[in-house]
């Protein structure tokens, strides 16, 4: 969905053979089959990215379909809301389970293949504007996570630049996605979705572009930095947020 079928489609349009991993077997089925029809090699696994064995096999997957891992993209990830006094260890767990642990336990697996393979490859981590700078309540956890996922991809970028792996990050803003307004008008109370409702109008109000971002605004900067156009970048965060960060 959103963008993960913009990454996607950018990377099989380019020549890739994509393979899209979900936890939501239908979706990832479904978009595989959208992007197989406008003839691109590409094909699905379901995949929990917090479980080991999930990874594992999403992995090996890869190398028997498609000879290799030259690209990963680790784009899973969740973003509930839930203020700091209302939140749980469990909750926190949650989020950090599937945003920072699915990050390293794909970048590890798949990593492992790129040195053994020995022709480079490359990881690009989808963080968020939220590493570098909180922009609404609620989101300790996703902050948390992402931040994390920043911090990850620098230190990945050092221990894998020697085996000729570029490991980046993008960091987008808001995206228009099925999901970006997925909290709204769940919360119960009329008072909490209208301070809501302010809120994103407030955000929306710093977009120096002054519109919101889209899915392949995402996906073409991952095809930059999947490509050779970027082969000296590494280690490095690319902020998509229109504008938000310098407002």
């Amino acid at each position: 969905m959103g963008i993960g079928l913009a990454i996607s489609y950018r990377l099989a349009e380019a020549g890739a053979s994509v393979l899209i991993a979900d936890i939501a077997a239908g979706e990832a089925e479904e978009a595989a089959r959208r992007l197989k029809a406008l003839g691109y090699r590409v094909d699905w696994s379901e995949c929990d990215v917090s479980k080991e064995a999930d990874v594992k096999r999403m992995v090996s997957t890869c190398v028997e379909w498609a000879g290799g891992v030259d690209i990963l993209v680790n784009n899973a990830g969740i973003y509930p809301r839930k203020p700091l006094n209302a939140m749980g260890g469990e909750d926190f767990d949650g989020v950090i389970a599937v945003n920072l642990r699915g990050t390293f336990l794909c970048s590890r697996y798949a990593g492992m293949e790129m040195v053994k393979q020995r022709r480079g490859g490359c990881i690009i981590n989808i963080a968020s504007i939220e590493a570098v700078h909180p922009s609404a309540g609620g989101m300790s956890a996703y902050d948390a996570s992402k931040g994390g996922v920043w911090a990850l991809t620098k230190s990945m970028a050092r221990e894998l630049g020697q085996y000729g792996i570029r490991v980046n990050a993008i960091a987008p803003g808001a995206i228009r996605t099925r999901g970006v307004f997925s909290h709204l008008g769940k919360s119960g109370s009329a008072e909490e979705e209208r301070a809501q409702l302010k809120e994103l109008k407030a955000f929306m109000s710093r977009m120096v572009l002054g519109r919101m971002g889209e899915a392949d605004d995402v996906a073409r900067v991952a095809l930059f930095l999947a490509s050779d156009l970027s082969s000296y970048i590494t280690g490095e965060m690319v902020v998509v947020d229109g504008g938000y960060l310098v407002s």
